[in-house]
């Protein structure tokens, strides 16, 4: 039963992803970027202020003096700009295959920089999943869009996020963390209005429209803690991609999208790739622990 509500808390989050995405991308189609980041990340530092309670405000200053927590902060801000900014330009269906390269980033980066065993299957499907990847964006050849390089950039940033968030100290609150998080969007959105956008005065129709990507991302986060809570990480996995299907979805009923073959066939790639390295990463670490 545990399992089943964990699969459920899961697909609703990633709905609520995908319904932000599309709420951001309707935003930036009339607003500054960097107005929009900076509207997210005022909401989202407020909204998690609130939920830190006492305990985790009085972190909020010695949590600075840990430099993986200062680098995380970081790779928010890089990943929230680039992610928003090609949001803004590139289909939202594109974004999110693309994004779902980032698993793949992950274990590449593990590899490299934290010494961590990756065998060759698993090395051949980050190779096999990049390769989807450039048949989405495809570098060179009619219909590509230099912004959606973007994207990878998002992805590496997430990636580096993700790998230095196992050294930050167990003693800094969850909270605390994704407050920083959401600081860091709020600090490169001002940045971006300050030397690159005007911003300009957004209607009471936007401005409800900010405050429902706010809560909307709120949700959408609440729910994946609490499902990884509920069930089995092997479960919830392959239930993550249900965000490129709502996406492909949104795109196409909200945005009037037309994917093309390339862009399905990569998706597919690097979808079926990902899975590839979760699964054979999950044996590896059942055998290993059949070792011991």
């Amino acid at each position: 039963m545990g399992n089943l509500r964990g699969i459920g808390l899961v697909v609703f989050s990633m709905a609520a992803f995908a319904v932000e995405d599309a709420i951001i991308k309707a935003l930036t189609a009339d607003l500054p970027v960097g107005e929009v980041l900076a509207a997210l990340g005022l909401g989202g530092s407020l909204l998690f202020f609130l939920i830190a309670g006492d305990h985790g405000r009085s972190w909020l200053i010695r949590a600075l003096r840990h430099p993986t927590v200062v680098i995380r902060t970081l790779c928010e801000g890089v990943s929230g700009a680039t992610f928003v900014t090609a949001l803004s330009t590139v289909p939202i269906s594109t974004v999110a295959a693309v994004f779902q390269a980032t698993p793949l980033a992950v274990t590449a980066g593990a590899a490299l920089f934290m010494g961590e065993p990756v065998g060759w299957r698993r090395w051949a499907a980050v190779v096999a999943g990049f390769a989807g990847v450039l048949l989405i964006i495809r570098p060179g050849l009619a219909g590509f869009q230099p912004m959606a390089l973007l994207v990878l950039v998002t992805v590496a940033a997430i990636a580096v996020r993700d790998l230095i968030t196992r050294r930050v100290p167990e003693a800094v609150p969850s909270m605390v963390i994704s407050f920083y998080g959401f600081f860091a969007v709020l600090v490169t959105g001002l940045a971006m209005l300050a030397f690159a956008d005007a911003p300009r005065m957004p209607t009471a129709a936007q401005g409800a429209l900010m405050a429902a990507a706010v809560l909307t991302g709120g949700a959408g986060y609440y729910a994946i803690v609490a499902s990884m809570r509920l069930a089995d990480a092997s479960a919830l996995m392959p239930f993550r991609y249900a965000r490129l299907v709502f996406s492909l979805m949104i795109g196409v009923a909200v945005f009037g999208e037309r994917p093309d073959a390339a862009t399905l066939a990569g998706a597919t790639i690097v979808i079926l790739a990902a899975f590839y390295a979760y699964l054979r990463e999950r044996r590896a670490g059942k055998s290993a622990g059949t070792a011991q």
